[in-house]
């Protein structure tokens, strides 16, 4: 990752730490699961092993339950449940005091971090005083939504470019799609970075065990789906498509984990296509580990910036179909370990892609090159590429 020579502005009456000394480090998230969460988790964990003190604050309205065991068991300085909601509105004013004061209360602090929009809105406006270097990471603008309407995208983009032009030490982006969308908001290049995400070693070997507990026979082609049951993820395109290749390959089945707001709609759309028999949605096992008992990930999602549910894929050795959104191309290289579709509600190409998998020949040798790309995107690098931006900013 390359950096630029100039450095933010730093407060006159602020003492600066030492630059290799270990940093206090507030991080900041709303939507606390998913990959945010996942990323959130990683990073607390990896600034803590290179002896960074980390006070880490997160959202109890949407936190998964398997998201606070894992952070709380990080023995990290302070966790604290700071209630945060997605939308904007009133409460966003009783949120930004809340943060506010633990600042106060906590600090004082080297760097302040804040991931998603909404932890990043509220940890960059700031109270006057001394300057804490604020840090802001997406993980996916809301404006890379090809959903949103043209209000929402003028005045989504409005905000992220004021707020990263006039209040933000460095934005850092996921993947180079998503920093090639921050220049088109007006966010200056000098202030951006990319630090792609990364994922550790993954779990091997349960493969069999897993497909047993879930009900899935040694035999099945599964096609596996990891994420929440949003509209961003897409899962009813999934859904629709699977209806097409399930008259033709009796073998697939479909393995969905997560959940979300349109799980009860997925489910009537299994029963309408009579599919409930083949495909299985649960809750009760980490994208991390289920990997082991998929053959193909399917990511029919509408917009991502770096998707950690492809990098651990792509790490399991995992051949990937996914749609044409941000990071697919950073990972995916077309018929050599996966297949890009065009990112629309169409299921006829994500059906073909399948089928086309679906292939004992044609899906081994797509695995034998995921296989060999195993350890592209590490965690370690990614840690070490973030403290690299936090170091800039206070040099």
């Amino acid at each position: 990752m390359a950096l630029s020579a100039g450095a933010a502005t730093i407060h006159a009456d602020m003492t600066m730490p030492d630059t290799n000394s270990p940093l206090r480090i507030l991080q900041v998230l709303e939507p606390s699961g998913g990959g945010s969460g996942r990323h959130f988790v990683d990073l607390c964990a990896g600034l803590k092993a290179r002896g960074h003190a980390v006070t880490a604050v997160y959202s109890p309205v949407r936190a998964e339950e398997r998201f606070v065991g894992e952070l709380k068991a990080l023995d990290l300085r302070k966790v604290i449940a700071l209630p945060m909601l997605r939308a904007v509105g009133p409460a966003d004013a009783s949120a930004w005091q809340a943060l506010a004061q633990v600042v106060l209360a906590e600090g004082p602090f080297d760097i302040i971090h804040g991931h998603s929009s909404k932890a990043g809105a509220l940890t960059r406006i700031r109270l006057p005083g001394p300057h804490v270097p604020r840090i802001y990471t997406p993980h996916a603008f809301r404006t890379m939504d090809p959903t949103l309407g043209a209000k929402g995208r003028l005045l989504f983009g409005k905000v992220e470019s004021l707020l990263g032009r006039f209040f933000t030490d460095r934005l850092i982006c996921v993947s180079q799609s998503e920093y090639e969308h921050a220049l088109t908001l007006g966010i200056p290049a000098e202030l951006l970075r990319v630090v792609v995400n990364g994922v550790g070693d993954m779990p091997q070997g349960n493969g069999s065990a897993i497909r047993g507990r879930l009900g899935l026979p040694d035999e099945a082609i599964v096609f596996g789906f990891v994420g929440r049951l949003s509209a961003q993820k897409a899962p009813e395109r999934l859904i629709a498509a699977f209806t097409k290749l399930a008259a033709n390959v009796p073998s697939a089945r479909l393995l969905m984990v997560g959940h979300g707001e349109l799980e009860q709609a997925i489910r009537l759309q299994l029963e309408t296509a009579n599919l409930a028999d083949r495909v299985t949605i649960t809750a009760d096992i980490t994208g991390a580990e289920v990997m082991q008992a998929l053959d193909v990930l399917v990511m029919p999602s509408r917009y991502e910036a770096m998707s950690y549910v492809m990098l651990e894929a792509a790490a399991s050795g995992l051949p990937i179909i996914v749609t044409d959104v941000g990071g697919a191309r950073n990972v995916v290289t077309p018929d050599e370990n996966g297949i890009i579709v065009a990112n629309n509600d169409a299921p006829s190409s994500l059906a073909k892609a399948m089928e086309t998998l679906a292939d004992k020949a044609i899906r081994a040798r797509f695995a034998g090159n995921a296989a060999v790309r195993r350890h592209s995107f590490s965690l370690e690098v990614m840690v070490d590429q973030t403290l690299a931006v936090y170091r800039e900013v206070l040099s």
